[in-house]
C-alpha cells in the first residue's frame, strides 16, 4: 500500500479554495458487485467520493449499505468492479489494511470490548508503549482529548461494559476519530444518541468536512440530513437509483427511490380499537433508585406509548415486568389475576413477550438459522419426545416468513446475514409463535428504514387487532404520535401523565417529560 496523501495536502493539490467547494475526488467505485449464497447483495455500483463533503447512502434495510461500506473498510473483498482510492486501484484485504490508508469506519453494531477501558477500546491495537509495555498514562491522556473532543464526560478508565448503549456510540466514533483518517465512514451514528448528543456529532462533522475528510454517512433518520449532507445516493436491491446535489432533492423524493413507490403516509391507518377489558395492571411497581413507584394499565387491543428522556426508566419497568430485573414492590395483575414473575421464562409462561432495543444482543441467537429463530422461545411446538422434528419447523418458519414479509433466501438462512429489518420481523415471529398476549417493543424501528418501519407498524397495529396488548418504547415522539392510543410519560423514573393521544402533541409530552408539570 503506498504511503497515503494527507487531507491537506489533497486540497492544495486540487488547486481550488475549499470555499469554493470544488472537490477533489478521493473514492471511486466502478461497478462493484458482491454476492452470497443465494443473494445479490451489490450488483454494479458506481459510487464517487470527494475531499470535505458529506455524501449520504440511502436504502431499505437490504438495499446493500452495510455490505458496500464493508467492501470500502476492508471488512468484504469484491467480487467484481473496481475500487480506486486516491487516484490507485485498491482492493483492502482487511480493516486494519484499510486504517492504515486511511479509511475508518463507525459501525452501527458496536465494536467495543465490554471488559476493557474506555481508552483501551479507542486505541485498541495501537496503545502506545514505552519499551515492551503499555504507556497507560500517555493512553489515558490521550483518550481525554479524544473524549473531550466529542463532549463524552466519562473517565477513560472506565469500563465499556458499564456505559450506557449512546455512551459506548459515543466511544466508538472516538475510537474512529482517533485514526485521523481521511475517508470517514459512519453507520447509523445516531441511533442510539440523544438529542444534545447529535447535536455534538453534527458539529463534529462538520468540522471534519471543514478539514478535509471525506465522510459516507448512513442513516434513516432523512430530516436530520439537511443539517450536514451534501449529497446523497440511492441503493434498492443492490443496485445504484441515482446521485445528486441533497440541497436539490426532497425528502419524499429520496424515500420515493428508496422503495420504488410514493410514501404519503408514514403510517398505516390504524384497525385496531381498544376494548374495555384490561389485559396488565400494574400497580405500585418500584426498583429503589431506578423507577417507581408507578401505576399503569394495558387495554386488549390497545397500543400504550412510553414516553420520556433517556434515562426515564422505561425500559427497565418493561424489564421488570418480563422479570429481567426484580422490583422491590408492587404487583402485576394479568387482568384481575395476581401474578408473580421472577424470570423472563415465567413471564413467558404467562404470556408477556419483551423485544429488547439491542435486539442482536438479547433477542436474536445470531449464529443460527432463520428457522430456529423463529421457533426458539416454543421449541416443543416442533419437538417430540426430545427430538425436533425439523419439517414441521420448516413450516413454522415458511409460514411466519410469509406473513410477516421476511426477505430472506430461505428459512436456513443464518440471521446474522440478514438486514436490520429483517432480523426485527424474525423476532417478532418468534413471540408470535409463541403465542404472547402483551407485547413489549422497546425501540422497535431504530436503524430500520422508512419501508420497513412502515411494515413494523402495520404488524403492530395487526397484533392489537388480534386482541394483543401492546406497549410501544420510543424515543420519536412522531412515532407514539402515530401509533399509539395513550401514551405514558416518563420523568425521572415515575409517570408523570398518561395522556390521550388523539388530543395530545409533542409540546405536551415534552413538557410532562421534562418534570415541568411537577415543578
Amino acid at each position: 500500500m503506498e504511503t497515503r496523501v494527507t487531507r491537506h495536502n489533497m486540497l492544495r493539490q486540487s488547486g481550488s479554495a475549499p470555499e469554493q467547494r470544488v472537490l477533489p475526488e478521493v473514492l471511486k467505485l466502478r461497478g462493484v458487485g458482491k454476492r452470497f449464497p443465494g443473494v445479490i447483495a451489490l450488483d454494479g455500483i458506481d459510487l464517487d467520493l470527494r475531499a470535505g463533503e458529506v455524501h449520504a447512502i440511502c436504502g431499505e434495510n437490504g438495499a446493500g449499505k452495510s455490505t458496500l461500506m464493508k467492501i470500502i473498510s476492508g471488512q468484504y473483498r469484491a467480487d467484481e468492479g473496481v475500487m480506486s482510492y486516491q487516484g490507485r486501484p485498491v482492493q483492502f484485504s482487511s480493516t486494519s489494511d484499510a486504517q492504515a490508508a486511511g479509511i475508518a469506519i463507525i459501525h452501527q453494531e458496536l465494536n467495543l470490548v465490554p471488559h476493557l477501558s474506555v481508552a483501551e477500546n479507542i486505541y485498541l491495537a495501537r496503545e502506545p508503549r514505552r519499551g515492551p509495555f503499555v504507556d497507560y498514562r500517555r493512553l489515558n491522556a490521550d483518550a481525554r482529548k479524544c473524549l473531550q473532543r466529542i463532549g463524552l464526560n466519562v473517565s477513560p478508565t472506565t469500563l465499556v461494559g458499564a456505559l450506557s448503549i449512546a455512551q459506548q456510540q459515543m466511544v466508538e466514533i472516538a475510537k474512529a476519530l482517533s485514526l485521523d483518517a481521511c475517508v470517514l465512514i459512519m453507520d447509523e451514528p445516531t441511533s442510539s444518541l440523544t438529542e444534545s448528543e447529535t447535536v455534538q456529532l453534527f458539529r463534529i462533522i462538520k468540522e471534519l468536512r471543514a478539514d478535509g475528510v471525506a465522510i459516507l454517512y448512513i442513516s434513516h433518520r432523512l430530516d436530520e440530513m439537511a443539517q450536514i449532507v451534501d449529497r446523497v445516493t440511492v441503493l434498492r436491491d443492490g443496485r445504484h437509483i441515482a446521485t445528486s446535489d441533497f440541497a436539490s432533492t426532497t425528502v419524499n423524493e429520496i424515500v420515493a427511490r428508496m422503495v420504488g413507490r410514493s410514501l404519503d403516509d408514514a403510517y398505516p391507518p390504524r384497525q385496531s380499537v381498544p376494548t374495555d377489558e384490561t389485559l396488565l395492571r400494574v400497580r405500585d411497581l418500584e426498583r429503589t433508585g431506578t423507577f417507581g413507584p408507578l401505576s399503569f394499565d394495558l387495554r386488549r387491543g390497545e397500543i400504550l406509548g412510553f414516553a420520556g428522556l433517556m434515562g426515564a426508566g422505561r425500559t427497565e419497568v418493561a424489564r421488570a415486568i418480563f422479570g429481567a430485573e426484580r422490583p422491590d414492590a408492587g404487583s402485576i395483575m394479568l387482568g384481575d389475576t395476581p401474578v408473580s414473575i421472577g424470570s423472563p421464562r415465567e413471564a413467558i409462561r404467562h404470556g408477556i413477550a419483551y423485544l429488547s432495543e439491542d435486539r442482536k444482543k438479547d433477542g436474536l441467537a445470531l449464529s443460527m438459522a432463520v428457522a430456529a429463530n423463529i421457533t426458539l422461545a416454543n421449541v416443543q411446538g416442533v419437538s417430540s419426545r426430545g427430538f425436533l422434528r425439523f419439517s414441521e419447523e420448516t413450516s413454522v418458519a415458511e409460514r411466519y416468513v410469509r406473513e410477516l414479509g421476511i426477505r430472506t433466501p430461505g428459512v436456513r438462512q443464518i440471521a446474522r446475514n440478514l438486514s436490520g429489518g429483517n432480523q426485527q420481523k424474525i423476532v417478532i415471529g418468534k413471540w408470535l409463535y409463541r403465542g404472547s398476549r402483551i407485547l413489549f417493543f422497546d425501540e422497535p424501528t431504530r436503524g430500520i428504514d422508512v419501508g420497513a418501519k412502515y411494515a413494523i407498524y402495520a404488524l403492530m397495529d395487526r397484533l392489537a387487532a388480534d386482541g394483543v396488548g401492546v406497549v410501544l418504547i420510543s424515543s420519536e415522539l412522531p412515532e407514539l404520535l402515530g401509533m399509539t392510543d395513550r401514551i405514558a410519560v416518563f420523568h425521572e423514573g415515575r409517570i408523570t401523565a398518561v395522556l390521550d393521544t388523539r388530543q395530545t402533541s409533542q409540546e405536551e409530552i415534552l413538557h410532562h417529560a421534562s418534570g415541568r408539570s411537577h415543578a
